[in-house]
C-alpha cells in the first residue's frame, strides 16, 4: 500500500511505513550531506530512522554541495 506525500514541493508516492531514513535512501542522496524538514521542523539526523512518514506530509530536502 502507498501513500502520497509531497517532496520538495511535488507529489510523490511512496510505501506505507516508510521512514525519512528509507526516503534518503531511495533518492541516492549521501545522508551525511543533507537535511531534513518536515511540516516544517527540521528532523535530527538520529532521528531519521524512527521517523515514518505519513499521507500529506510535506517534506524539504536540503543537499549540501561543496566547491568553490
Amino acid at each position: 500500500m502507498s501513500i502520497e506525500i509531497f517532496l520538495n514541493g511535488e507529489v510523490r508516492s511512496v510505501a506505507t511505513g516508510t521512514s525519512l531514513l528509507h526516503l534518503i535512501g531511495s533518492l541516492s542522496l549521501d545522508p551525511e550531506r543533507v537535511a531534513i524538514e518536515l511540516d516544517r521542523r527540521i528532523v535530527k539526523r538520529q532521528e531519521w530512522d524512527t521517523t515514518v512518514v505519513t499521507a500529506g506530509a510535506r517534506i524539504e530536502v536540503v543537499q549540501f554541495v561543496g566547491g568553490g
